[in-house]
């Protein structure tokens, strides 16, 4: 989950960066700083990091399949992606707004990743699939 979660803020920061020409960094993704609603990079980072949790929430999907462990893997993800952001800037982050993303896109990829998953889970099984024979 941990190679899609940045797999996919990968590409959605190249994205964004790509259609304002702007150039990648990852500062976007590591610095707590820079995420605000005060300058552009920061805004268009806030909104990769919430298209990357919607995108998660198909990773959640398509690899661990059970609702129930969505968001286990959620937290994990997030808090392995904040002990990169330590380690990257060297400080704990302290911005309210880093927070408030971070929460956000846990709740969501959380939420849509379960929601998906108990889809899935709830399909019918279909007890005759196989073709009868006729002897």
């Amino acid at each position: 989950m941990q190679t899609v979660y940045y797999g996919s803020l990968g590409l959605w920061l190249a994205l964004v960066d790509g259609l304002v020409r702007s150039s990648p960094s990852l500062d976007q993704m590591f610095d707590a700083e820079i995420l605000g609603f005060s300058t552009p990079p920061g805004r268009l980072s806030m909104m990769s990091f919430v298209l990357n949790a919607l995108t998660c929430a198909l990773g959640l999907l398509y690899f661990i399949r059970r609702g129930k462990q969505c968001l286990d893997f959620t937290v994990t993800v997030h808090f392995f992606h904040l002990l990169g952001c330590w380690f990257y800037s060297s400080r704990f982050p302290s911005a309210l707004t880093w927070w408030l993303v971070q929460a956000v896109c846990i709740a969501l990829m959380a939420v849509i990743g379960e929601y998906l998953c108990m889809r899935s889970e709830l399909k019918e099984i279909p007890l005759n699939s196989a073709p009868k024979s006729s002897v």
